[in-house]
């Protein structure tokens, strides 16, 4: 197709690695060792760096390119998938030592903090779905961020009552967006109940690298490049990410941040109460609260820290043909909105319409299945945006996630789809009179994903956020706080003057996207049969789509992981857009796709369709039937795969 290059010199992803641990040392399971995994290409007149073309509903980070023909890792008995190779080498380390999986999570987390910093860290939030193999059961922890115990439904649209301008330089970028982050008091939890490790052991790796420092890959000097402009009103965030005269700092150069390393050495010996009560929750409370720069302050509180708990919750597992489908309950919307793709989808014989030229990219879909799936999703998110929220504080459809996944209601959902014309905008379920509006929706922005399994059976899926790239641009300590509170609708009222489910309400929780899951074969005697797929990804959004597409090209084409991952984004929200990832090598993106087979088809069915680059970052783990792991990291960004190879 004569729309990409291979790049010869400086590649816009970070050097491709096929990992795993290898034998060779006195460790059990060995040592982990990467080699070359992969081709990386660039989308051809996509600028890296170009936020004003840029839909971030869509696209919450930059796109970075794909990597082409990657070949999956297979292991032996553990297995984990990060977006960053450190993050990976360092929790695969972890699980080589007699690790879990919860305690394989921790490490991850405390180095992608420092990696990845626009996408997570400890000023921000997670949700984590756990497999404990004794006990054949699955936990659901929530460590979504809160909003202070001052806020009021209008604190993102209005400074005050009485003033009633926009939080300054915007929502995103003031105090307000802060929500109390969640992530450490989630993975203490978890580790506390399924930890082997020391917790202290586990910060171990993330200190090093504070205090020795490491290059910056040129996915994250992309990044600093489109948001240098806002990191510069924060003095810590511009002395950290910028040189001296305001610019970037490039790919190459040495981040060095000792304040995380006390940080995390801090928290590593007292426990997350050190971040969340004294010195360090006096800082948080002060640079969230600064108005320098013109900022609006926050209105969170060393109390509002203090109390924060992370919580347990019921997951929402669901079948699918020959499967068990978990996923995250409210507040995040991503377990039920995928269990209803799926359940919608289940009326339709998927398996007669696979892709088309199956290679290492996953070949191309056929249009009429992106149709069905498109229509689907349309349908579940139309639910998802009227119906789910907190469910602490706004009950679902029946006071339970079964009303939603009815098998008869999903049945009469999917008559409403037309397989020859796309019905655009899906109207939301029926169920009586609902004291709810419905209003324009937030947009979500960046995120990472972890996906690890352990040598005695248990998983953890888990995907954590400090919401947009770089979250609210306010550093403190070595680490970033997030923006999650512009999850919230700003306007608490929707066009038809009801309250809206997701509105600003004093210590909620604001509805995600976020859907770690975890497949399990289904019995003919309800019991739950064995683990078989680990599945997640960033992507705001459109997490939902990127994970419903991967699970149908694994559980109804038979694609292997690696192959689902990279196979072509598509999908659409409750909107005529269907979007097809533009960056695949099979999809021609010239004159916005007008002499695509696919696009053209699609278009002829109705849809609007956009051919912008996709910047998700799937992590899957899949067993195999022979036994052992095979696993699968996204094409369009640098994660990678380890564990102890086979």
């Amino acid at each position: 197709m004569g729309r990409r290059r291979a790049i010869a010199a400086v590649s816009v992803l970070a050097t491709a690695m096929l990992t795993a641990c290898t034998p060779g040392t006195d460790r059990a399971g060995g040592s982990c060792a990467a080699i070359p995994n992969g081709t990386p290409i660039a989308t051809s007149g996509t600028p890296l760096a170009d936020s004003s073309t840029r839909e971030l509903r869509t696209a919450p980070e930059i796109a970075t390119g794909y990597r082409t023909d990657m070949t999956p890792v297979r292991t032996h008995t553990f297995a984990v998938v990060t977006a960053d190779p450190m993050a990976t080498e360092a929790a695969c380390a972890v699980l080589r030592d007699g690790g879990t999986a919860a305690d394989a999570v921790v490490t991850a987390q405390t180095v992608l903090g420092l990696t990845e910093p626009q996408a997570s860290g400890l000023g921000g939030g997670a949700f984590l779905l756990y497999y404990d193999a004794a006990t054949h059961t699955v936990d659901a922890y929530d460590g979504r961020e809160v909003t202070p115990a001052a806020a009021t439904e209008n604190s993102l649209r209005w400074i005050s009552d009485t003033e009633r301008a926009e939080p300054e330089p915007s929502p995103r970028a003031s105090g307000r967006s802060i929500g109390v982050p969640g992530v450490l008091r989630m993975l203490e939890l978890a580790h506390h109940e399924h930890g082997r490790t020391a917790w202290r052991e586990l910060f171990e790796p993330a200190i090093d690298l504070a205090d020795r420092g490491f290059p910056i890959g040129p996915r994250l000097a992309a990044q600093l490049a489109e948001s240098a402009q806002d990191l510069a009103n924060d003095e810590a965030a511009r002395a950290y990410f910028l040189d001296p005269d305001g610019s970037p700092k490039p790919a190459g150069a040495l981040l060095t941040n000792p304040a995380m390393a006390k940080t995390l050495g801090a928290v590593a010996t007292e426990g997350a109460q050190a971040f969340y009560t004294g010195a360090i929750a006096d800082d948080i409370v002060a640079a969230a609260g600064s108005a320098s720069g013109g900022r609006t302050p926050s209105l969170i509180t060393t109390t509002d820290l203090n109390d924060y708990r992370a919580k347990k919750r019921t997951a929402v597992c669901t079948g699918y043909r020959e499967h068990e489908i978990c996923g995250m309950p409210p507040p995040s919307s991503g377990g039920i909105a995928v269990a209803a793709t799926l359940g919608i989808l289940a009326n339709f014989d998927l398996a007669t319409m696979p892709p088309d030229a199956i290679d290492r990219n996953g070949g191309k879909p056929a249009a009429q299945a992106v149709h069905l799936i498109a229509e689907a999703e349309r349908l579940a998110y139309a639910d998802r945006d009227k119906y789910l929220a907190d469910t602490d504080f706004i009950p679902l459809p029946g006071h339970s996630a079964r009303t939603l996944l009815d098998q008869d209601y999903l049945r009469r959902r999917a008559l409403l789809i037309d397989p020859a014309h796309s019905m655009g905008t899906a109207p939301p379920g029926d169920f009586g009179p609902a004291p709810l509006g419905s209003g324009p929706q937030p947009p979500e922005h960046g995120t990472s994903h972890i996906s690890v399994v352990d040598r005695y059976g248990n998983a953890a899926a888990m995907t954590t956020s400090i919401e947009s790239a770089f979250g609210s641009f306010h550093m403190v300590d070595g680490f970033l706080l997030n923006n999650q509170l512009t999850d919230f609708a700003a306007d608490p009222l929707g066009a038809d003057g009801l309250p809206v489910a997701n509105r600003v309400q004093p210590r909620k929780r604001p509805r995600s996207s976020m859907s770690p899951t975890l497949v399990f074969a289904k019995t003919t005697d309800d019991v739950r049969g064995e683990l078989t797929h680990i599945v997640g990804s960033p992507g705001g959004s459109l997490i939902i789509q990127f994970v419903v597409k991967t699970l149908v090209n694994m559980l109804d084409w038979g694609l292997d992981p690696q192959q689902a991952v990279s196979a072509v984004a598509f999908g659409a929200g409750n909107d005529p857009t269907t979007g097809i990832g533009g960056e695949h090598p099979a999809i021609d993106t010239t004159d916005n796709g007008a002499d695509d087979p696919l696009v053209l088809r699609l278009r002829a069915l109705g849809h609007q369709v956009s051919v912008a680059p996709q910047s998700s970052g799937l992590g899957v783990l899949e067993h195999e039937t022979v036994g052992g792991w095979i696993g699968g990291a996204d094409p369009r960004r640098v994660g990678t795969v380890l564990g102890d190879s086979r």
